[in-house]
């Protein structure tokens, strides 16, 4: 397994990618309202990366047909844009990718629309806090394995699982590139596997189900649930270690 060592420009270039990233979710955070439809964010969203001179580098991956990942309620991630309107008590996860000059960005939330329930705050609050979690204890030298076993322990404490066969991921040139970074150990020893080491960028991203790990995709072959049935949540970073730590690069 090849993993990209990134020169300080290539992270500067990567910075700015993430920036319009941040820069975008922040937005949709503030649209994210009671009556705003799913297709008006994302073509808002479109719109607002074009303008900075980024291009949404999700629409068309994979055949994926919007540029914005639109996760509510019990999907937990890769949902499609649709009309559905937010309503009060809704959860949406905004998961967004940006390409700029040839180098990439990603990043996701989860947001409450209005009111919403204590037990939709807790879940939430479990994928933003495992992700600063995760962010912290990475240092140059850990393996990934033994990350992925720490995240998969901080979840379980609070009361979740995560989220079988998905994982986060390098990126740098192409949106996806080694590792791939699971949020729980699936076999071995934490102790062993490719270690953490300076010039490395990727994207950590906690995705969160409250009883059942595994999944099934929906009819519109994107949208992935819990086979629990209930709702879930997600959080990512861009990060890039930086003298021995992880620094994010997709926060404004």
């Amino acid at each position: 397994m090849a993993i990209p060592l990134r020169k300080p420009r290539d992270i500067e270039a990567l910075r700015k990618a993430n920036r319009i990233v941040a820069e975008t979710l922040q937005l949709l955070r503030e649209r994210a309202v009671e009556g705003a439809s799913l297709r008006e964010l994302d073509s808002m969203a479109e719109a607002y990366i074009r303008s900075k001179g980024g291009r949404p580098s999700f629409k068309g991956l994979y055949n994926f047909p919007s540029s914005v990942c639109t996760s509510v309620n019990e999907v937990i991630i890769h949902g499609v844009p649709s009309e559905y309107t937010l309503k009060n008590g809704d959860i949406v996860g905004f998961d967004v990718g940006v390409e700029l000059d040839g180098w990439f960005g990603d990043s996701a939330i989860t947001v409450g629309v209005g009111e919403i329930s204590k037990a939709d705050r807790e879940l939430i609050a479990c994928a933003e806090d495992t992700l600063y979690y995760a962010i912290s204890i990475i240092k140059d030298g850990m393996r990934f394995k033994e990350l992925s076993y720490k995240i998969e322990q901080f979840i379980r404490a609070r009361g979740f699982v995560p989220l079988a066969n998905y994982c986060g991921h390098g990126i740098g040139r192409k949106p996806h590139e080694e590792p791939e970074i699971l949020n729980y150990l699936e076999a071995g020893s934490p102790k062993s596997g490719p270690k953490i080491k300076n010039g490395m960028v990727f994207c950590i991203e906690p995705m969160i189900c409250r009883s059942d790990m595994n999944s099934d995709v929906l009819g519109d072959k994107w949208s992935v649930v819990s086979k629990d049935g209930q709702k879930g949540s997600h959080y990512e970073h861009t990060v890039a270690v930086i003298n021995g730590k992880a620094e994010i690069l997709s926060q404004l």
